[in-house]
């Protein structure tokens, strides 16, 4: 890692204040937003829906800009539009206000979240890219641990509306002043004589649409995103009916952070024993487990920081997995194109599990709810398995 080490460290950084805000605000904020505006459980998510579906359409493209050299630039400038999206959702007084948000949200969310990050490290350190990725994923596990908290407290000062205006202003003076700081870093070390990489070879995205092997991992992580989504947006509500307290269930759910960097520190550590298909097994297994303690938390509330430390470990681990399957299974060329495209899945994924997640509790409740769960995470452990069987590139 040499001169990038810091850099990779303040990527780390912004990551986590960008995905405190954009990715967790709402879910951290869900009860006091409902009392604050009046409205149903799938309006209000209806909002952060319209985001990822923006954010899926356009993430192809942004995979192209960053093959073209220009990740740096939409790291540091798309959190600024994160930041005004956000806010103007808080300050929104009709439904049609929320979603005009919301949609500059999942714009920002395009070219800011994970994907590009990982895009654009991979593109500059090519082979020392998973240590670097790891360390990004350690330090932005920690997203929700700040965002839970924050949020309640945020909540409760200055209401739902209030709150995601206050969550907006994190996003804008934390995040943007340390991406351009660690940006300007890499671009001045690859001034002082480190080779830019080529842009995307044309056709290379047009022969991975054609493998098989990429469908299914798309769609692997694509279910894996929808059940993670619909139990991290409605946490509080799910610990809740298992008979947990409010500041427990706040407690348990900054408890998943630590648990995405617990795995991530493990699987880090144990680079050299763990391999990827360990490291796979280690997740979805987790995963699955994680949903039986959630039943088993109606009988026995406190599972639910059993739920919290098997579903973080195991989602933090795909984090991971996701970027480094990708260049095993699929190769290098063209990284940044096609792991946009491979991310659509994923990302249509969490846009609709705030929808689909308040259309099950509204028809049979939380039983519907886990009993999706469980279909989900059995299917996941079923794709994993096809997907590892699969040869390298």
């Amino acid at each position: 890692m040499r001169g990038e080490g810091a850099a990779v460290w303040g990527l780390a950084l912004g990551q986590t204040l960008i995905y405190a805000g954009l990715y967790y605000g709402f879910a951290a904020l869900l009860p006091d937003l409902l009392v604050a505006t009046g409205w149903s459980k799938q309006m209000l998510a209806a909002g952060p829906t319209l985001a990822f579906l923006v954010t899926a359409v356009l993430t192809p493209f942004t995979g192209r800009l960053v093959d073209r050299g220009l990740g740096g630039e939409m790291l540091i400038l798309l959190p600024i539009l994160g930041a005004l999206g956000l806010a103007g959702a808080g300050f929104a007084g009709t439904p049609a206000l929320w979603l005009v948000g919301w949609a500059v949200v999942g714009l920002a969310q395009a070219g800011s979240l994970y994907d590009t990050c990982f895009a654009f490290i991979t593109r500059r350190l090519g082979e020392g890219a998973r240590i670097a990725i790891t360390r990004v994923t350690l330090v932005a596990g920690f997203a929700s641990t700040l965002a839970f908290p924050l949020g309640h407290w945020l909540g409760a000062q200055f209401g739902g509306r209030g709150g995601l205006a206050a969550l907006a202003l994190v996003v804008a003076i934390g995040a943007v002043p340390v991406n351009l700081w660690a940006v300007r870093r890499l671009r001045r070390l690859e001034r002082a004589g480190t080779p830019r990489r080529a842009p995307t070879e044309p056709g290379l995205l047009a022969a991975a649409l054609r493998r098989p092997l990429f469908w299914l991992i798309a769609v692997l992580f694509g279910v894996t995103m929808l059940n993670h989504g619909m139990l991290i947006t409605y946490a509080l509500v799910l610990f809740a009916d298992r008979g947990a307290a409010a500041g427990t269930a706040v407690l348990a759910a900054s408890c998943i952070g630590p648990s995405q960097v617990a795995g991530r520190l493990i699987l880090m550590l144990n680079e050299a024993r763990i391999g990827n298909l360990g490291a796979m097994r280690a997740s979805l297994g987790a995963i699955v487990l994680a949903t039986g303690a959630l039943w088993l938390a109606g009988a026995a509330p406190g599972l639910i920081f059993a739920f919290a430390l098997l579903q973080g470990a195991g989602i933090g681990l795909t984090s991971i997995l996701r970027p480094v399957l990708l260049a095993e299974k699929l190769g290098r060329r063209g990284f940044g194109v096609i792991s946009g495209a491979a991310a659509v899945a994923p990302i249509l994924a969490i846009a609709a599990a705030p929808t689909a997640g308040a259309v099950l509790l509204s028809l049979g409740g939380v039983p519907a709810l886990l009993a999706a769960s469980t279909a989900l995470t059995l299917i996941a452990l079923s794709l994993g398995a096809l997907v590892m069987r699969q040869p390298s590139q």
